[in-house]
């Protein structure tokens, strides 16, 4: 067991035994079962937004703050439900809010997010005490000492990086048989909501740790859907940027042409105020300034109609989120046609990737800071696995990892051709076509599907039929916003908002407003299964008392 892993493993048990429980036990009325109830409570229940403000206040003290986040981590994510969405701690958390607390006193704050604890996703790397390892077992020991761009940015605003999330391993990037959000080093994160449910990928320990309160924000990436997904599944706001905005230097890649990290929280505002420490090629644009309930005033919003995917249940939503929008002032315009795609746009997307992984992890692997990572190229890392296979290959195989070995440098024809045709598709002739077409500011659409059950024998299994247009937008490197607009069962649907090359300003004030005008994010339930629903439940027992 590493150091980093013992020393947070010593916080929590600390923890456990001297500060307050963030639970509640409930005694039932009909039985002397004792249930508990896992929802957070007090401040740590609040948004990003209201925690900066009660840390400004005096509210509470960051050491209190960073104290409360361990014991919930404790109590949920290590025991209790076990939603293994925390990958390992810093061990320094608590000294640095306190240092952070001497500051304030002495007058001196750092930025709009002094004191406020964040979670990174596994793929990031931090300069703290805490290894990079994008859930695999050859990194377990990359700790690099290295502060990405975009943690230097969240520290200089006075962040406190307080861990590392668990992810799908690699990114989700490793095999075609993955199941969403298990790693050989973490296991399996559950959903909040509905434990047994798939909590979506790749961000999925950054989208399920937001919604159970286990950090006041944290931080995904994404090459195509990995933080707008387990938004969706865990029932928060996620923010994909253009891609370029927040800078990708030290942070574990799959495509230098679609990677980008981006904030995943309860609020927009929230994931504003994150962009503006996070995006530090644009350090004079102010992502919350344009943040207002009247920002859809006069705002023409283009209705993807051909991307409400086949549920019912979506599209019910989808139908209120219209109404609620409307309610906002916007006007919406119907968008009935998809447009025409050039043949084997998906093929040619899907190669983009793996020749863009290879090169990509062979120079990230080769330029490591840490001398105990002994895995230093792809092939190497094929062989590990392989070597290793009663962990890495426990589940599914490494499909993925050896496709892209075999493919060809960057300066291949192929790998121009495909880009080109891509970007092409989903820029010119995608997204920014049909914008310019209908004379709208910003395109809609549900995100994606009600989330499956995890299947740990047949991997991932999604509907045919996707909602949403979020592949156009990661293909394309543009801005995409998802907002809580429902539940069904219990599971929370969300609605997207995409638009143009460096919109994401007003991507996010199109965001907020509909948020303040419909707010529909649910707080987990912690259901075991959806037989947890009493309706569900009693539907599936026998009738024996029928004729």
């Amino acid at each position: 067991m590493q150091k980093h892993h013992l020393l947070a493993l010593a916080i929590g048990l600390a923890l456990s035994a001297c500060s307050p429980s963030n639970e509640t036990t409930i005694k039932s009325a009909a039985t002397s079962e004792v249930e508990v109830n896992y929802q957070a409570t007090g401040i740590i229940a609040k948004s990003l937004p209201e925690i900066a403000q009660a840390l400004d206040s005096g509210e509470i003290s960051s050491e209190e703050l960073v104290t409360l986040y361990l014991k919930r981590i404790n109590t949920i994510d290590k025991q209790g439900p076990h939603l293994q969405a925390v990958l390992s701690l810093n061990p320094d958390a608590l000294e640095q809010a306190k240092a952070l607390d001497a500051m304030r006193a002495d007058g001196l704050v750092k930025g709009p997010l002094h004191g406020v604890p964040i979670l990174l996703k596994d793929n990031i790397e931090s300069s703290d005490n805490m290894p990079t390892t994008a859930g695999a077992l050859a990194l377990k020991n990359n700790i690099t000492h290295r502060d990405s761009p975009l943690v230097a940015g969240l520290r200089a605003q006075g962040a406190i990086i307080l861990g590392k999330t668990n992810l799908s391993q690699w990114a989700n990037f490793r095999s075609e048989d993955s199941m969403s959000g298990w790693s050989a080093l973490g296991g399996q994160v559950r959903n909040p909501h509905m434990l047994d449910r798939n909590p979506c990928g790749s961000s999925s320990g950054s989208g399920a740790a937001a919604a159970a309160s286990l950090a006041a924000g944290t931080v995904g990436t994404e090459t195509n859907g990995s933080i707008t997904c387990p938004s969706n599944a865990n029932g928060i706001v996620g923010f994909k940027p253009t891609v370029g905005i927040v800078p990708q230097a030290y942070i574990i890649p799959i495509s230098a042409s679609q990677d980008t990290a981006g904030p995943m929280t309860k609020t927009v505002k929230g994931a504003a105020m994150m962009m503006n420490a996070m995006a530090t090629t644009t350090p004079d644009t102010d992502y919350t300034a344009g943040l207002s309930k009247d920002a859809l005033k006069g705002i023409r919003i283009g209705v993807l109609n051909f991307a409400t995917g086949s549920s019912s249940q979506i599209k019910q939503h989808f139908d209120t989120a219209r109404l609620d929008l409307e309610a906002a002032g916007a006007i919406l315009v119907n968008i009935d046609e998809r447009p025409k795609a050039p043949e084997g746009l998906g093929k040619m997307g899907y190669d983009i990737l793996k020749y863009e992984f290879k090169e990509g992890l062979n120079a990230y692997l080769g330029s490591t800071s840490a001398e105990q990572v002994k895995t230093r190229t792809l092939q190497e890392l094929i062989d590990f696995n392989q070597t290793n296979a009663d962990v890495e290959l426990a589940l599914f195989d490494q499909s993925i990892l050896v496709a892209s070995q075999a493919m060809e440098s960057l300066e291949s024809e192929a790998y121009q051709t495909a880009v080109s045709t891509v970007q092409q598709a989903t820029r010119q002739d995608g997204i920014d076509k049909l914008l310019q077409e209908y004379d709208v500011s910003v395109l809609i659409a549900p995100t994606g599907p009600v989330v499956p059950r995890v299947d740990p024998i047949n991997g991932d299994i999604w509907p045919q039929s996707w909602p949403g247009y979020g592949s156009y937008a990661a293909q394309a490197g543009y801005p995409h916003a998802t907002v809580p607009m429902g539940e069904i069962r219990s599971l929370s649907v969300n609605l997207s908002f995409i638009g143009t090359k460096n919109a994401d300003a007003n991507i996010l004030a199109y965001a907020y407003a509909y948020e303040q005008q419909s707010q529909r994010r649910i707080e987990p339930q912690y259901l075991t299964n959806a037989e947890d629903i009493p309706a569900i439940g009693a539907a599936m027992k026998a009738k024996s008392n029928l004729q």
